[in-house]
């Protein structure tokens, strides 16, 4: 009996995987291949004619190659911000660990508040512009490191606390510093949940819609989401063009993804069951 429900609850688990996911993820490639007539009926069925290679030279030329420039930023944007966070978080992590005072409890309230309380756009964008930051790219680095900061950090330090402390005395007693100790003994032994962090923060910034529209605004600055206005206005949608765009940039991430699904599911483990 409980091996019949078990069944039925794996197979049911599959089929909604299946409709969420996947055949949306279907219905992307089949209008992608379309003609602008075909894709415009926003149906499942197959195209009658193959306009890939069409498609996709219409798409990369669209607006002087406005799309590449966005990868460009893109790809930028997510290496700066993955640097920067696993430098920030990671000491950050290790000092909320195994600093144990009467700052502590407040520094995880500080750090959890992070995830609660949501980011509030008009004073970040005067902040930015009184630093003289709004509308470059070290601006958005610092906003999209800020966002990252809380669950990163929280991560960091439920996997910090499997590491003996031993370690640290056994590299004082030897003479290390604590710059020394941090770099040299422990941050080789993050890599599990350091890699975890590169996957799933580099999937969130290099898909983030949001911040770049409000924090990066022009064209000459747009990122991989922002394209998907170049075939949309007001009367007119090129469906198979818009399509085709929303496959090239879900591909990097999704083969990211793919990759480093091992490694993303262990470094969770790791932090959440040793922590």
């Amino acid at each position: 009996m409980k091996t019949r429900k078990s069944f039925w609850l794996e197979a049911l688990s599959i089929g909604a995987t299946v409709i969420l996911f996947w055949v949306p993820f279907y219905f992307v490639i089949v209008n992608a291949l379309k003609d602008k007539q075909e894709a415009s009926l926003l149906n499942l069925k197959w195209p009658t004619s193959i306009h890939f290679l069409e498609n996709m030279r219409e798409v990369i030329t669209a607006r002087d190659y406005m799309l590449l420039r966005a990868f460009y930023n893109s790809s930028l944007l997510t290496i700066l911000s993955i640097a920067v966070l696993i430098l920030v978080c990671s000491t950050a992590g290790f000092v909320m660990q195994r600093r144990v005072d009467k700052a502590s409890p407040w520094l995880n309230f500080f750090v959890l508040s992070g995830l609660i309380i949501p980011p509030a756009i008009v004073p970040t964008i005067w902040v930015l512009d009184g630093l003289g930051l709004f509308k470059t790219m070290t601006g958005l680095v610092l906003v999209e490191v800020a966002l990252g900061f809380p669950f990163c950090v929280l991560l960091y330090k439920g996997f910090m606390a499997a590491i003996p402390r031993e370690i640290d005395e056994a590299a004082i007693v030897d003479g290390c510093g604590g710059g020394q100790l941090f770099f040299k003994m422990i941050l080789p032994l993050l890599q599990p949940v350091t890699a975890t962090i590169v996957v799933t923060s580099s999937v969130g910034i290099f898909n983030d819609f949001t911040n770049p529209l409000y924090f990066f605004p022009g064209s000459k600055n747009a990122t991989v989401q922002l394209t998907l206005y170049n075939f949309q206005s007001q009367f007119v949608t090129q469906w198979n063009l818009l399509f085709m765009n929303i496959l090239l940039i879900t591909i990097p991430p999704l083969l990211l993804f793919i990759f480093f699904n091992k490694k993303i599911v262990a470094g969770m483990t790791a932090g959440s069951v040793k922590g």
